[in-house]
């Protein structure tokens, strides 16, 4: 490639008074691990909440989730799905009594597709076989104690239940079938018929099913028809008819699961390994392994997606800021990995490093071969703490991580004041596709840089996982800057939600000038900045003008249209040539003015001048 040359400019913009040993050096390489951002990381839990039939967004609500840029919606409700009977729109609410509520799917998702028609959504379906049947054999909760939380909630008391005072189980246990019916494969995928024929729903817009939700704590969750957990083989059996069923009725339909609970329920089913022809396995391999085994036989497309869940515990702020680790980086050492040790089946203590996702691409290439077109995605987590920036740069570095891992969907559970801010800049700034960032200090500040199709815009998310100032260097390989750079910051939040809209939101804005190529500017702590950048393709190389030389050399009008003016005399200039962005000379001549010809095109070019004792290149700007 053509090496450009560009002057020394005179003015400098210092945005640290810290010394320079302290700054954490960033570098973007817009053509290297260049991949496509998919659209469903910007997704939510729970945003619409119909279980009252004659409940209605509110205009403030639908503007919020319309302007942060929500492109995906799972809406099955987590626990609530298991039991969702579709026909009677019915479901049991497994922590709270096992009582049966309103649900209307069928109404979410018209209105899902009414105000938001290019988004996705996730529903579910039932493998657990029993399903919601009516709402007459609850637990009158508001008579009780106005139906507040306390730890009792879990008691089975619908279908005749009878209350203990104190603790989690009830002193009789609720009959079931008396609020509960059978539901085979067949019913829980007839929805597909339903939404399809008869309300006429876009498939293309509800391709997305969990199979099921949170199978392994069954026993815990669901303990009122599953007082004992299934074997993790009989789930697979029961996986298997609901699949074969689903892909009959919708053949594009993607297929999403185990769904697993948390970190120890990655590894393990009723809380050991799995043993199967005499090998032990862990639960998410062995989940995969099974499944194409099962795809070799039936010749049907078992699963699309890996989802899991994750919901550490740590309220520690050093900790949550490096939380996002988990998934890909292969020296983290979390702290909370547990069933991590149960990795081969056995217990191995030492093994700490967790990369569950990268363990999961590495299966998926064992057992299907390269290119096997599977993906992943987190439709549950959340954080513990209230601090409303750190739950921004959690929710961003995670974010950061799944675009430059390539990770498909990621819907957070736990909605907390700081993640509206993120999913705004993030959804509406970010470009279509990831490039290389690098950082040199990776624990203290994340870069995730993305870019468009020409490659001429750059958003570089930055964020700073620290309690302290951080201040940066951003250099940029092969690529020049050809303007300003706006920062857009989300720091120093309140504890309250302070998103609203697209204009009323907590961004702070500025204009940062580069100097020789590079950004110098300081992050606060804790906190997300993404820097909008324009530039072309080329190499930097600073030359200076000469040591008697102080003003820089003028090049004007330029932007040019027909005439073009050299800040020196005829005499002092050697050559002039102006070449293309491919280093190719377009027009060549000796004068301090020039006449460009009306064959130039418009667009960005290079002058490249020659005085016999320095040369000097520019950009030049054709109108």
């Amino acid at each position: 490639m053509k090496k450009y040359q560009s002057i020394i400019l005179t003015s400098t913009i210092l945005l640290s008074s810290l010394p320079a040993f302290s700054q954490i050096k960033l570098t973007i390489k817009p053509e290297s691990e260049v991949r496509a951002i998919s659209p469903y990381l910007y997704g939510r839990n729970n945003s619409f909440s119909f279980t009252d039939p004659n409940a209605q967004m509110s205009a403030a609500d639908l503007t919020r989730i319309k302007d942060a840029g929500v492109r995906f919606f799972r809406e099955n409700g987590g626990n609530n799905s298991t039991k969702y009977n579709w026909r009677k729109k019915l479901s049991s609410h497994p922590d709270w009594y096992n009582n049966v509520y309103p649900n209307d799917w069928d109404k979410v998702v018209t209105t899902m597709q009414q105000n938001f028609p290019s988004a996705q959504g996730m529903w579910a379906f039932q493998l657990i076989g029993w399903v919601a049947a009516n709402n007459q054999n609850n637990f009158n909760d508001w008579n009780y104690n106005n139906s507040k939380w306390w730890e009792g909630v879990a008691q089975n008391l619908a279908g005749n239940g009878v209350l203990s005072p104190t603790g989690t189980k009830a002193k009789v246990e609720g009959d079931p079938r008396l609020y509960l019916q059978p539901w085979p494969a067949d019913s829980s995928t007839a929805i597909l018929s339903h939404w399809f024929d008869r309300l006429k729903v876009k498939k293309e817009n509800a391709s997305y099913w969990n199979m099921d939700n949170e199978p392994e704590i069954w026993n815990g969750t669901h303990d009122d028809v599953m007082p004992n957990l299934i074997t993790a083989e009989e789930f697979i059996q029961r996986y298997v008819k609901m699949a074969i069923s689903a892909r009959a009725r919708f053949p594009e339909i993607k297929l999403t699961g185990p769904v697993a609970a948390n970190e120890w329920q990655w590894y393990n089913w009723n809380n050991d390994a799995i043993v199967y022809n005499g090998k032990k396995y862990n639960w998410t391999e062995y989940f995969i392994m099974r499944l194409v085994e099962e795809e070799k036989k039936t010749g049907v497309r078992m699963f699309d997606v890996i989802d899991l869940h994750f919901y550490p515990s740590t309220s520690n702020a050093a900790e949550i800021a490096q939380l996002h680790r988990v998934f890909f980086d292969k020296n983290f050492a979390f702290p909370e990995a547990n069933g991590l040790h149960r990795l081969n089946g056995g217990w191995d203590a030492s093994i700490n490093k967790e990369y569950i996702f990268g363990r999961i691409n590495g299966w998926l290439d064992q057992y299907l071969g390269n290119n096997h077109g599977r993906t992943l995605a987190l439709t549950e987590s959340g954080i513990n703490t209230e601090d409303a920036n750190l739950s921004a740069i959690w929710y961003a570095s995670t974010m950061g991580e799944f675009m430059k891992n390539g990770v498909e969907i990621f819907t957070p559970w736990s909605w907390k004041p700081g993640m509206w801010e993120v999913m705004h800049l993030t959804s509406n700034y970010n470009k279509a596709h990831y490039c290389s960032g690098t950082s040199d200090a990776e624990e203290k500040v994340g870069i995730y840089p993305s870019k468009n199709m020409s490659g001429d815009s750059l958003s570089l998310l930055i964020i700073n996982k620290t309690a302290t100032n951080q201040p940066v260097t951003v250099s940029f390989d092969e690529y020049i800057l050809d303007s300003d750079v706006t920062l857009m910051r989300i720091q120093d939040l309140p504890k309250n939600e302070t998103f609203v809209s697209k204009s009323q939101n907590a961004l702070v804005k500025e204009v940062l000038k580069p100097t020789s190529n590079k950004l110098n500017f300081t992050l606060k702590p804790y906190s997300v900045t993404m820097a909008m950048v324009k530039g072309h393709k080329g190499i930097y190389q600073e030359v200076a003008l000469g040591i008697d030389t102080k003003e820089e050399l003028m090049i004007y009008p330029n932007p040019a249209d027909h005439q073009l003016n050299i800040g020196i005399p005829d005499e002092a200039i050697k050559s002039i040539e102006v070449l293309d962005l491919n280093g190719k000379v377009v027009l060549k001549g000796k004068s301090s003015r020039m006449i460009l010809p009306e064959s130039i095109s418009k667009g960005t070019y290079f002058i490249r001048i020659d005085t016999g004792q320095k040369t000097v290149v520019k950009k030049l700007i054709v109108n």
